[in-house]
């Protein structure tokens, strides 16, 4: 569903009036802001705007509701489930200007920025401190669009999500009211948890404006290892009897051997060409390297050979520049195809009967389908390669996808481990949740009535309204 006219003049006006220049309706602007890294139609706005205050957010906001125009986040557009499509087209609010660090308190570990800071611009800002922030989904997104499809990566089997490392958010709501979700204390029993209503609503419930979050210190000594496998079931057999084992491993990224194939071409590394284990281990120079001597006591039991050990940082910087370009490596796999990005996750003793049984499947299609993912939380991703002008590629990967996301259901997992729903994952909704999507579905219409804050995303047809 889409708008059948243009945007109206007097909208035009009023938010020129707001933020002059920083509006455009350019096709080519337009262009971009219609499409993420998903396998999905690109869907422009009618508008884009580029606001640099809550107050400028908040008058934009007050703006699009009078003349009742649809209004769509946007952050680094790195989303893979078309969270950024104009579905409804409408006015694009574009955070890439709110780029302000607004507040470092180290003695209490934790930063308050605007909603445009990017992961890599808070980690170089905090160098000096000590400190840093854990959460690493890979690309370089904003910090709010991380919160609002509640990110994680592959420091999470250690240090959480976003759900665990957001500490509160100014959003602007769809009345026009600036709500502060919560204060700096770690802890509160003061009313509901609005924190994590925002977290994770993907721009549907509210505009996140500023982000509070959690700080870590900076590990004494950190130790990096890859090692190959016999199979990708011992690889994940090693992982779960790692975890089992109480041994708090930081990092544990699972490389199937299509991966790697595509990591060694890409970055021109020399890995073999197996299943293969990325681990990171955080802590003492003691802690460290007991936890090492036990992981690969473990590795070695089920398979695992030649242990490549990195522990200065420029070794570490390398291994893993490796695995965060394995989603860039497999595209070049064969040029010209787009991908169709998929994530699931299961709870981790369930996790090698799911990717057995996903290997099979992808055995049996004829689409290439590298599958890599953070094995330490259960959760991993196929990246099936498609000829988007193929309407039987296109087929078969909607196939695959659905095949993987009823088999993680049925293992008690979800359809999205962290990717989030957008418009991808909206038909598996009321499979995994049941009724608790009439309750979503209740809280959208309290929040936002006229169904104006990135309407099509997350809630099902039957429960969108609006």
């Amino acid at each position: 569903m889409g708008r059948s006219t243009p945007l109206p003049d007097d909208l035009l006006d009023d938010l020129r009036a707001i933020v002059s220049n920083r509006l455009s309706t350019s096709a080519a602007v337009r262009a971009h802001h219609g499409k993420d890294e998903s396998y999905h139609a690109p869907r422009p706005p009618d508008a884009v705007v580029f606001p640099e205050s809550t107050e400028e957010v908040q008058a934009i906001v007050a703006a699009c509701r009078r003349h009742r125009v649809p209004i769509v986040p946007f952050g680094a557009g790195t989303s893979v489930e078309g969270q950024v499509l104009a579905t409804h087209g409408g006015v694009c609010v574009d955070f890439t200007r709110m780029d302000r660090i607004l507040a470092v308190h180290p003695e209490d570990l934790d930063a308050t920025v605007q909603a445009g800071v990017t992961r890599e611009q808070l980690n170089d800002h905090l160098r000096h401190t000590g400190l840093f922030f854990p959460i690493d989904p890979g690309a370089n997104a904003t910090l709010a669009g991380m919160a609002s499809t509640r990110a994680s990566g592959t420091n999470a089997v250690r240090y959480g999500t976003m759900r665990e490392n957001v500490l509160g958010l100014t959003v602007v709501t769809a009345s026009g009211r600036v709500v502060r979700t919560a204060r700096r204390a770690r802890k509160s029993a003061a009313g509901y948890d609005l924190t994590r209503l925002f977290v994770g609503a993907e721009g549907t419930l509210g505009l996140i404006t500023e982000v509070s979050l959690r700080l870590h210190p900076v590990p004494e000594a950190i130790s990096a290892a890859v090692c190959p496998f016999p199979s990708v079931s011992s690889a994940v057999a090693t992982v779960i009897q790692t975890i089992q084992s109480g041994i708090p491993i930081a990092r544990s990224e699972l490389l199937d051997a299509l991966t790697m194939q595509a990591v060694n071409r890409y970055a021109k590394t020399g890995y073999r060409e197996a299943p293969t284990l990325f681990l990171e281990f955080h802590g003492t120079e003691a802690g460290v390297a007991e936890q090492a001597r036990a992981v690969e006591a473990i590795a070695r039991e089920h398979g695992g050979v030649d242990f490549q050990w990195a522990t200065r940082p420029e070794e570490r910087s390398r291994l893993w520049k490796a695995r965060h370009e394995a989603y860039l490596a497999c595209l070049q796999l064969v040029p010209g195809r787009r991908a169709l990005v998929t994530d699931v996750c299961v709870p981790i003793s369930r996790l090698a009967e799911c990717i057995e049984t996903t290997l099979e499947d992808i055995a049996r299609t004829p689409l290439p389908v590298p599958l890599f993912g953070h094995v330490g939380d259960g959760n991993f991703h196929l990246i099936v390669l498609v000829d988007p002008q193929d309407s039987g590629h296109l087929r078969e990967a909607r196939t695959l996808n659905h095949r993987l996301v009823e088999r993680a259901l049925a293992l008690d997992g979800t359809c999205t481990g962290e990717h989030g729903v957008g418009v991808g994952k909206r038909d598996y909704l009321r499979e995994e949740l049941g009724d608790a999507v009439d309750l979503m579905a209740a809280i959208k219409r309290a929040l936002d009535p006229d169904n104006l804050f990135n309407p099509g995303k997350i809630l099902p047809e039957d429960a969108a309204g609006g």
